[in-house]
């Protein structure tokens, strides 16, 4: 026990600050983007338990498509803050090009076939015949219709992280995020609701707005088109950034595009994408897992992983942070700091996650009900919840590893042993234990509890071994 607390405490009190100046408007930017989701989630919960099944299922189906855009990002950020490093300032922003012009190529057209084909996709993960079913279908669509905004997000964040401008992503995420639920509140819940909420207020003036034109009640299809149009606003917010004079400097204007560096970045990448869009499918099934044991713990499934948002969001921000800083010290050849600047941002995860998970164990009976009030689905939740806090401090070692061997390059192996887990032990293991031996809401979170654990222990034996200092991108 007392070794675990000196492990807590920075070895690198400068780099443990470094991770943290870093990481902290990544770290405000996801909780931003964690509270805006636990608004919509409060706002979407009062429709019912149908209508959180169905934006739980659609946003996973969604997000098995938009997740491509970390791989994106990955290709972006790794050469970036590597370039950054060797200061090759002007090939910052070429490997930015790069990624653009290819996620255009090939995010438009996944985005307007997910669009055209939203009902025969969903009708794969819901029966047809429910309530739930129908409500996914208008939320599934605009996310779809998202898709290739959401990788240019991606792209834009990899750039900014890289350069260590994490304070833009900061600034674009919250007034994104605010715009989402100004729009949320009124598309959900009808102009009229706006209007009285507002009414004699010192913020009447955002009420008016509402009147210009009549909206009525739109329930989930109100919140998938908030968002849509908030990722709409971050697009255009992150390009504004481009004509900064810090941001200049970088040659961003400069439209050429270097194939040779387009395929290494692809190299980086594509285990990357083949990980996400397979781990995320994955998700996907044991959402449907779930779903055929019962809509009620489907519902309080998604309010489980809503809530888990709380902690790894922040945890990603320190992770980003990470990737940053071992592309940069790997650009300036000095491995050793790269080594300890992982170790700094693994005691930040542990600080992070372990508070939250703490939380989440005592307190979980006062925070479920902030999410729900339907009686059935605060009974598996609560307790879900316990168990998602104890996996707390094994996901730490997760993020920041996987975010630490992406930043050096390193990321065939880890995406194989991650798509294979998933498939291999986590997949089955939801199905057997859930369904075959009649474990129900229990057997699905515990083979993914198993998995976590699985990978954790194998991203910890790669980093000590240390292949991941020699990786030349």
């Amino acid at each position: 026990m007392l070794g675990i607390f000196k492990f807590l405490f920075p070895k690198d009190k400068n780099l443990f600050k470094k991770v943290f100046i870093l990481a902290t408007p990544v770290i405000i930017s996801n909780i931003s983007r964690v509270s805006m989701g636990i608004i919509d989630m409060a706002m979407i919960g009062h429709l019912g338990g149908s209508a959180i099944a169905a934006v739980g299922m659609s946003g996973m189906v969604t997000w098995t498509v938009i997740s491509l855009g970390i791989a994106f990002r990955t290709g972006t950020q790794t050469f970036v803050s590597r370039r950054l490093g060797q200061k090759k300032y002007d090939q910052c922003s070429l490997a930015m090009r790069n990624i653009h012009v290819f996620a255009l190529l090939i995010g438009l057209p996944i985005t307007l076939i997910c669009y055209f084909y939203t009902i025969p996709i969903m009708s794969f993960f819901l029966d047809s015949s429910t309530d739930a079913f129908n409500l996914s279908i208008d939320y599934a669509k605009y996310g779809f219709l998202g898709t290739y905004f959401v990788y240019v997000m991606f792209i834009f964040q990899g750039f900014y992280t890289g350069i260590e401008e994490t304070k833009i992503h900061m600034k674009t995420t919250l007034s994104a995020n605010i715009l989402n639920i100004y729009l949320n509140v009124g598309l959900i819940f009808g102009a009229d609701a706006v209007l009285q909420f507002f009414n004699g207020s010192i913020f009447e003036i955002f009420g008016n707005l509402w009147s210009i034109y009549y909206f009525p009640e739109l329930g989930v299809k109100g919140a998938a088109i908030g968002t849509f149009i908030a990722i709409i606003w971050q697009c255009i917010h992150y390009s504004l950034y481009l004509f900064k004079e810090e941001i200049i400097r970088y040659k961003v204007f400069d439209f050429t595009i270097d194939l040779e560096m387009l395929k290494k970045q692809l190299i980086v990448a594509y285990p990357i994408a083949f990980q996400e869009t397979l781990v995320m499918f994955s998700i996907t099934i044991f959402y449907k897992i779930i779903g055929i044991i019962g809509i009620t713990q489907l519902a309080a499934t998604q309010v489980i992983f809503k809530i888990m948002h709380t902690s790894f969001m922040p945890a990603i921000g320190v992770g980003q942070a990470c990737a940053t800083l071992v592309g940069k010290y790997l650009g300036e050849e000095n491995p050793e700091k790269a080594e300890s600047s992982i170790k700094e941002s693994l005691r930040g995860s542990f600080l992070i996650m372990g508070s939250v998970g703490i939380i989440f164990m005592c307190f979980s009976e006062y925070i479920v009900p902030l999410f729900t009030n339907d009686q059935l689905v605060i009974t598996y939740a609560i307790p879900g919840l316990k168990f998602v806090g104890i996996l707390q401090f094994v996901d730490a070692i997760c993020f920041t590893l996987w975010f630490a061997m992406t930043g050096a390059g390193d990321t065939k192996i880890p995406a194989i042993v991650d798509v294979v887990s998933h498939w291999i032990l986590f997949v089955p293991a939801c199905y057997i234990s859930g369904i075959y031996l009649g474990y129900g809401f229990w057997g699905p979170w515990i083979s993914f509890g198993m998995h976590l654990t699985f990978f954790s222990i194998f991203l910890f034996v790669r980093f000590k071994k240390g292949k991941w200092k020699t990786i030349k991108v």
